[in-house]
């Protein structure tokens, strides 16, 4: 491979910095001569990467909340492939966030000769399932999350590694993180709701109402709410979510904290809660791991969600039922987004989450919860899909 391994890295949204970092963690353990180059957010940026303009302009979902923003996008597309093909690196690796990253590996094999490796195969498995055949045009490695896409990954072409989810190997929470998280934010009362209501600022602002309604419903019951969220959207989850009727609100983003010890923080909040109310995505497999239980709500823009509510493939977007194949967390998506089932699944689940608790169970031993470190076992990928390129 030479004397130096140079890595081009970009994530493109906060659940790809974490992946990120423990990818880019996991290559520095096994090669003593490397260097960094990217895209990426602080826990990124906390493993030596400096990120070549701000992680915040990429975290956009839906097609209705892309589109004002398309063209400065698109020259955030250009920008970063020119900089990867100047960077002459041994590697691009992206993670998730296809509608920018695999754009951008699109221009970097037109223009280079560089080995492209995307962390998070595409949900072929539940929407548009020809996605895999036109990214195997270039993309040359796929690593996976779960056990069942090498399947659809090498059916289109591309080589691919089941790696395994970094959540599964969150440390448990202790009862003395628990006891000291009680005492600093000066919970009293049980039971506690967690509320989780997305990663990105068009997912708060579209979800704070009906949220907020939700909550209405049950504050009787749940007067205290923890609100864990990244440090940079603790104003905008705090202006979405007033929660009037609670007793104490606590938005628990660990912002006078280094970027590992928010998170963990961010992860004892979920372990404090009883039960969650959250937005659909990778927050289901956190809560899992946290083993919390949970209802899932999610709606975006009307004309998101005519255009994708026909192109599903499968029955659940919850990523726990997926993993466990159960449909133990129950959801409402798009038109049945709705306060009065929320709040009755709220309270159903509060009344017996012993089924959920076997689905999370299940689902973090099937990510590979007790192995080594997954950062370990993606960058062991990588490296071996290198050596195969004799680089």
């Amino acid at each position: 491979m030479g004397n130096t391994l140079k890595v081009f890295i970009i994530a493109g949204e906060p659940s790809g910095d974490k992946l990120g970092a423990s990818l880019m963690k996991g290559l520095a353990a096994q090669v003593r001569d490397i260097e960094f180059e990217g895209i990426g957010g602080p826990l990124m940026e906390d493993q030596s990467l400096e990120s070549l303009f701000p992680i915040d302009e990429l975290t956009l979902m839906g097609i209705a909340e892309i589109l004002p923003k398309y063209f400065h996008l698109k020259s955030r597309i250009r920008q970063t492939a020119k900089a990867i093909i100047a960077s002459k690196s041994n590697v691009l690796i992206t993670i998730d966030s296809p509608d920018f990253c695999l754009r951008v590996a699109k221009l970097v094999k037109a223009g280079s000769n560089i080995p492209t490796v995307h962390y998070v195969a595409p949900t072929v498995w539940a929407w548009r399932p020809k996605r895999a055949a036109r990214m195997a045009r270039y993309i040359d490695h796929v690593l996976a999350l779960f056990p069942f896409e090498p399947h659809y990954m090498d059916k289109a072409g591309m080589s691919c590694d089941f790696v395994g989810h970094p959540v599964a190997a969150e440390p448990s929470v202790s009862l003395a993180e628990l006891d000291d998280f009680k005492i600093r934010h000066g919970i009293i009362h049980h039971p506690v709701l967690a509320i989780l209501p997305g990663s990105r600022q068009s997912e708060i602002s579209h979800l704070g109402a009906t949220f907020n309604s939700s909550y209405a419903q049950v504050a009787a019951i749940f007067g205290t709410v923890l609100v864990p969220t990244l440090p940079h959207l603790a104003k905008a989850v705090s202006d979405a979510l007033p929660l009037p009727g609670a007793s104490l609100r606590c938005i628990v983003s660990g912002s006078e904290m280094s970027p590992q010890d928010a998170a963990r923080e961010r992860h004892i909040a979920m372990a404090f809660a009883d039960v969650a109310l959250a937005t659909s995505g990778t927050v289901s497999l956190e809560l899992a791991a946290a083993h919390t239980p949970m209802v899932i709500a999610y709606d975006m823009h009307w004309i998101s969600r005519q255009i994708i509510s026909r192109m599903l493939l499968t029955d659940t977007v919850t990523l726990v039922n997926l993993v466990s194949e159960t449909r133990a967390i129950p959801e409402f998506i798009g038109s049945n987004c709705e306060p009065v089932t929320i709040a009755a699944a709220l309270m159903a689940t509060l009344a017996d989450p012993s089924a959920q608790l076997d689905a999370l169970d299940l689902t973090m031993d099937r990510l590979g919860r007790g192995g080594e470190a997954l950062g370990l076992r993606a960058a062991r990928a990588v490296l071996a899909h290198l050596t195969t390129k004799n680089i």
